[in-house]
């Protein structure tokens, strides 16, 4: 997709045209263009209040091209700006075992906060990076005193407050941690231009004030910070989802129910605009990483809104809702008849017993199907666990691609949990496999050379699974770590993934 190709299109009133629904293509220059300024119907339960502080600078984008495609690495959560966890995983043969090659310790800070104290190691989602430097960004590096750089990194926020930095070979250190003050719960996201910055989101408050950053990674510094905004609806100000770039925006979903998006300048952000909403006269929250297609942008809150803005005007296009909390980072995928979104919410309060699985039209808001599948709330002395989808869902490929993966959290029989793979025609279950505990911690994939998918997951016990995608089988599992609640980034036939405690660790399959 060229830049010439990001001309907009509009179309207008709640009851769109059947056209608006289409994928449009220039016919001439067999390209994409920028989907339609469409309102549905579904939209109007959606209040807006839209502030732009930069009137001086459009708030169109330059260009809708994936700038995640081609990066060289996994810069976001689940790779790519769809979430989709294209990570392009690859296996030599059938694999049987899962071997640790090395575990990287962070520090662990027990500060004691309202919310408990979070150590160290990862937490949800917690995704490390991957990135290969080109020769050019490694000489700045050196020239900037960063001596030991790996040309495979290794980026993550621990729940320490820090981002560590290892070589992805060794497993040791390839800079010093950034030390930011507070606890990073969710996925940092690098930017995909490798203009250094590397942006931050903090999840509560231990020693400042909660904030979002960015790390110039040419200073080795904290060289923007986001704090809490007075004139937010809500006043829990984390930052877990992970921010995605679109053309010459960075978008950030916020906690405190405002969707912000900022001009992106070398070691900076500019705030263009932000979007504050309501749905029922409430102002949700927002833990979920938005998902891209096109100019439209996918979030989910924790009151089940699932809303698409278009993000050239920030207003709502369309809405969905579910019954209960959305975590579940929303999965967009491009299928032979149109473009689809999957996600599926929590089972957090007690008179739900239901969790919701369900595929939408991804630009109409259309609902494909929607799976119910029994699920509870647990409550275990003063504290709870709430059932249902906090794993990101993995679309199957190879001979898996009439599947999606997901990991359900049973709490049916103690705090039990499923690997579970849905038929993406009809949402039915084609087969479900028991883990030892519950799974946060979202599926990853890889492909043998013949097109066979196997999946690797992770349990909130320490275990990990290697299944065969096909019949849900497990080949291999291991105990390594503690509670696996972060997702893993993959290379190759490598994954790496972080655990609560202090633990990092890189596996293979073989």
């Amino acid at each position: 997709m060229a830049v010439g190709c990001a001309s907009g299109t509009s179309s207008g009133g709640s009851d769109a045209v059947a056209a608006d629904s289409v994928a449009m293509v220039d016919s001439d220059t067999e390209c994409e263009v920028m989907l339609p300024d469409t309102s549905y119907s579904s939209a109007s339960v959606v209040k807006t209040d839209l502030q732009i502080p930069d009137t001086s600078v459009s708030g169109v984008l330059e260009s809708i091209d994936d700038l995640y495609a081609d990066a060289a690495g996994a810069f976001t959560f689940r790779k790519g700006s769809r979430r989709d966890a294209s990570f392009g995983g690859k296996l030599a043969g059938d694999p049987s075992e899962i071997v640790v090659d090395w575990v990287y310790k962070t520090v662990e800070d027990y500060t004691p906060t309202r919310y408990g104290a979070w150590g160290g190691g990862t937490g949800w989602t917690g995704q490390p990076l991957y990135v290969e430097w080109p020769d050019s960004l490694i000489s700045r590096f050196h020239a900037n005193g960063q001596n030991d750089v790996a040309r495979q990194e290794i980026i993550v926020g621990s729940l320490s407050g820090d981002v560590y930095f290892i070589d992805f070979q060794t497993g040791q250190p390839s800079r010093k941690p950034v030390e930011t003050g507070n606890p990073i719960k969710g996925t940092v996201s690098l930017d995909p231009t490798l203009n250094g910055n590397l942006y931050v989101g903090q999840g509560l408050s231990a020693h400042t004030d909660v904030a979002a950053l960015v790390v110039d990674l040419n200073t080795h510094k904290i060289s923007h910070r986001f704090g809490p905004d007075p004139k937010a609806y809500r006043r829990w100000h984390a930052y877990d989802s992970s921010p995605v770039r679109v053309g010459q925006f960075l978008f950030r979903p916020g906690e405190n129910g405002t969707l912000y998006k900022f001009i992106i300048r070398p070691g900076s952000l500019t705030l263009h605009s932000a979007l504050r909403y309501m749905v029922g006269g409430a102002a949700p929250g927002m833990e979920a990483s938005m998902a891209v297609y096109r100019n439209y942008g996918y979030t989910a809150d924790n009151a089940g809104n699932i809303i698409c803005f278009n993000l050239n005007t920030m207003l709502p296009v369309w809405h969905y809702k579910l019954p209960d909390d959305v975590d579940s980072t929303p999965v967009v995928v491009e299928e032979s008849d149109g473009a689809y979104l999957y996600t599926g919410c929590e089972v957090e309060h007690g008179d739900l017993h239901q969790a919701s699985f369900v595929k939408l039209d991804a630009l109409t808001g259309e609902k494909i199907w929607l799976n119910k599948t029994e699920a509870r709330r647990a409550d275990v002395g003063e504290k709870h666990f709430d059932g249902g989808y906090y794993a990101t869902c993995l679309p199957g490929s190879g001979n898996c691609s009439g599947l999606i993966f997901q990991n359900l959290v049973r709490n049916t029989d103690g705090q039990n949990g499923e690997f579970v793979a849905f038929d993406r025609s009809t949402g039915k279950i084609v087969y479900s496999t028991q883990l030892r505990y519950y799974a946060w911690s979202s599926p990853v994939g890889f492909l043998t050379p013949d097109g066979k998918q196997y999946v690797v997951t992770a349990d909130c016990s320490g275990r990990v699974y290697l299944i065969n995608g096909a019949d849900g089988s497990i080949v291999a599992s291991r105990s390594v770590g503690a509670n696996f609640e972060s997702s893993p980034v993959v290379v190759g036939n490598h994954l790496v993934v972080g655990s609560r405690g202090n633990s990092i660790y890189k596996l293979s399959l073989k």
